[in-house]
């Protein structure tokens, strides 16, 4: 496995084991875990994910261009046939 995916994955563990325990056990910091879990989740894992998943990726391929509109338009024709 690649080492950004291994990363990731254990930053996803650390974040959800976070979550339960602020959930299931009674501390005084039991919020904290919580919050710190979401915070890691959301500025953590979120974006090493989308690095991960994006990094090989050709951005062109996804906007709206004029090219990619006419291939639109063309495969809606086609389909109508």
């Amino acid at each position: 496995m690649k080492p950004i995916k291994i990363i990731t994955f254990i930053a996803f563990l650390a974040s959800i084991i976070s979550i339960a325990c602020g959930l299931i056990l009674d501390l005084e910091y039991s919020e904290k875990l919580i919050g710190f879990g979401v915070v890691g989740l959301f500025l953590v894992v979120f974006p090493l994910f989308s690095y991960y998943r994006w990094k090989d990726k050709d951005v062109k391929d996804y906007m709206l261009t004029k090219e990619n509109l006419d291939k639109m338009r063309e495969n809606q024709k086609d389909s109508k046939q």
